[in-house]
């Protein structure tokens, strides 16, 4: 599905039509209320903040997922609102729904526009570890340390490398760079500070050790960074790739 280079919301923003642009500063999004980075639509006006993800512009332009492959039965369509009763959740995420969604035709699921469009897979650089998104895991979320994140009957979605060593549930995802993003350290000039690289890092697996130091083990060397690439895919995943963030957050020095 080809992309648009520009929208125009006339329900949500009728004064200006919304120019497609790449940003490394994060947002929350004025369709589906969730935190952005990267490609968005953005008024032209400097004077206005209204700013959507790229694949909210996407559901306003199309109607449909351009990407999504999990729910392959499922026939998507695009709402600004949920058009059924009572509060809906997000079927990859297991998050609210608080704006624009995709709905299937009966009523089932529901997703958000972002999560619509997130990879099923990819494979770590330099190996042959793949990465898939999975409904079924066997290991325990990176983050919260459980092997279930579910709200009532959605159970959500986990990424998970081919050995189900590591894990990370999406919805857990989500909320760490929302936590990292309110406690400063998205901010470029914030991860120039190694100690505060370091922190951003350990809030994304507490429980795992993500400092490389001088007489460290080969074996234990090893681990660190797997876990910190596979950090970097699926938080790359989630921000929807800010090359400079990204790169700059997962460059770790050794000690």
């Amino acid at each position: 599905m080809a992309g648009l280079l520009e929208i125009h919301d006339k329900d949500g923003h009728p004064e200006h039509k919304l120019n497609l642009e790449r940003s490394e500063v994060p947002f929350i999004c004025g369709g589906c209320k969730e935190l952005g980075f990267g490609l968005r639509y953005q008024c032209p006006n400097m004077e206005c903040d209204y700013i959507l993800h790229h694949e909210c512009g996407l559901g306003l332009g199309y109607g449909r997922p351009p990407t999504q492959k999990f729910f392959k039965k499922c026939d998507f369509q695009f709402h600004r609102q949920n058009p059924l009763p009572g509060t809906r959740i997000c079927d990859i995420c297991a998050l609210d729904i608080r704006g624009f969604l995709y709905q299937c035709s009966d009523g089932d699921y529901d997703l958000h526009p972002h999560c619509a469009s997130l990879p099923l897979t990819f494979t770590l650089p330099g190996s042959n570890e793949v990465i898939k998104l999975r409904e079924k895991i066997e290991s325990r979320c990176l983050k919260c340390q459980r092997k279930e994140r579910a709200s009532g009957k959605v159970q959500g979605l986990s990424y998970v490398s081919s050995d189900g060593m590591l894990c990370y549930h999406v919805a857990c995802l989500k909320e760490a760079c929302l936590d990292n993003w309110t406690m400063g350290y998205f901010q470029l000039d914030a991860l120039a500070n190694e100690e505060r690289k370091i922190l951003a890092l350990q809030n994304f697996a507490p429980n795992q050790e993500v400092r490389l130091r001088a007489g460290q083990s080969a074996n234990a060397m090893r681990g660190i960074r797997l876990v910190i690439t596979f950090l970097k895919l699926v938080v790359s995943a989630i921000l929807g790739e800010p090359f400079t963030l990204v790169s700059t957050l997962f460059q770790i020095s050794q000690n």
